[in-house]
């Protein structure tokens, strides 16, 4: 007699939406923030494989519960290799949270939806938050101790532990810079930088070229003189 063994029914797969349908920043200046701080991140990290930096990205923390999950305007994770995600699902990440995220404050967001955010932070491990208010030039940040995240009573001059940015608060808002003092540049502060660089390289390529056809005159007149010049 063979026997059939009856495979078990097979549990339903998880679906892990990649977006809620709801845009990237209610306004341009919290736009423009974003995409600031995840750009430059970018480029501060840009020769490390293995940091991965996403903005408006959704981040699933617990296997098989598609109801728990944030969407960080940016975040940043240590220890996992670039590339594109449709979402963070961590349980596939060796299970690496995302240790610093960014908010940017919109006027749409409010204190309940702000407190909600903090606690899903706190509880699945992000070790340092910072919110930003650029209508209030209000900054927030809260690091990781060994009770969860705590508030970090002086925002001014600080220095993220795991990034080695530092936060500035004059009165014009917030301005961050680099490990080698180099403050956070926007987009188009990037694109006038480069443009510059470019002009340069051109400008001095041009000095090279004239000063090689001068070098070939100078040649031809020393050897019309019977003069065969040095190589």
């Amino acid at each position: 007699m063979v026997v059939y063994r009856i495979p078990s029914p097979t549990q339903s797969e998880v679906i892990y939406p990649d977006n809620d349908g709801q845009p990237v920043a209610n306004n341009t200046i919290q736009f423009r923030w974003i995409v600031e701080i995840q750009q430059n991140l970018d480029w501060l990290f840009a020769d490390d494989p293995n940091v991965f930096i996403a903005g408006d990205l959704f981040w699933y923390p617990v296997e098989g519960r598609n109801t728990i999950a944030v969407a960080p305007d940016v975040m940043v994770v240590l220890g996992r290799p670039k590339g594109d995600r449709l979402s963070y699902l961590q349980w596939k990440e060796s299970g690496i949270a995302p240790q610093v995220v960014f908010e940017i404050l919109s006027p749409s967001n409010t204190a309940v939806e702000m407190d909600k955010k903090l606690l899903f932070f706190d509880r699945y491990g992000v070790e340092e938050y910072y919110i930003y208010d650029p209508d209030s030039h209000n900054l927030q940040g809260w690091l990781r101790g060994e009770d969860g995240l705590d508030t970090i009573p002086q925002m001014a001059d600080w220095v993220s532990p795991r990034l080695k940015i530092k936060f500035t608060l004059p009165p014009e808002g917030l301005q961050l810079y680099r490990p080698d003092g180099e403050r956070f540049l926007t987009y188009q502060e990037i694109s006038q930088r480069f443009e510059q660089e470019r002009q340069r390289a051109e400008l001095e390529h041009e000095r090279a070229e004239q000063e090689r056809q001068r070098a070939d005159r100078l040649a031809e007149q020393l050897r019309a003189l019977g003069i065969e010049p040095e190589a």
